[in-house]
């Protein structure tokens, strides 16, 4: 059964960045086919979660029951909005470093703006058949808390791994093994 994965970038963030190129090389070299949706992130301006919503308008016949969806950052907080208007359960859906509103939160102000911090748990975990949750130590953006809350919240054990950073190229991640070895679990 064919499977298509969704890459979802966080703030500021574009296609080409941290290791969404190469998750995507390796994917496509397993049969998935690999979306990773630009959305409008500006510098400085907090983003708009209608705006994302109307960018994957134009991919919404690729999202079924089949479906991966892989956050990060701010992409975690719209993987998990999109999950509570799917009228369907998606495959599985990975987080990584994604802020829920347990400080500190280096953005606070602007990840609330985007789309405040309450969340539908009840919905969001029926839409999907598996939840990884991935988080560091050291992330400077999003703080431990907020990927142990989320995992607490989605009823699955923390991913934890130590000084992985915020998993982006300043944290020396171009490439994700241990995302690559969990979304292969699933596509078995």
């Amino acid at each position: 059964m064919h499977t298509n994965v969704f890459i979802f970038h966080g703030t500021e963030g574009y296609p080409e960045e941290n290791w969404f190129p190469w998750l995507k090389g390796e994917l496509e070299g397993k049969g998935c086919t690999v979306f990773v949706p630009q959305f409008p992130s500006p510098p400085l301006v907090a983003s708009k979660i209608s705006e994302w919503f109307e960018v994957l308008k134009e991919y919404e016949q690729y999202i079924d029951e089949n479906t991966i969806l892989i956050g990060h950052s701010l992409g975690g907080v719209f993987a998990l909005r999109v999950l509570e208007k799917l009228n369907h359960p998606v495959k599985a859906v990975f987080l990584v470093s994604a802020p829920i509103g347990v400080k500190p939160i280096l953005n606070y102000d602007r990840d609330n703006s985007f789309s405040g911090f309450d969340f539908d748990w009840e919905k969001i975990k029926n839409n999907s058949k598996s939840f990884t949750v991935f988080h560091s130590d050291n992330d400077p953006f999003v703080g431990l808390e907020n990927g142990k809350e989320l995992a607490k919240k989605l009823g699955v054990e923390l991913t934890f791994i130590p000084n992985a950073g915020h998993f982006n190229t300043p944290a020396g991640y171009t490439k994700f093994p241990d995302l690559l070895k969990k979304v292969e679990e699933i596509l078995k």
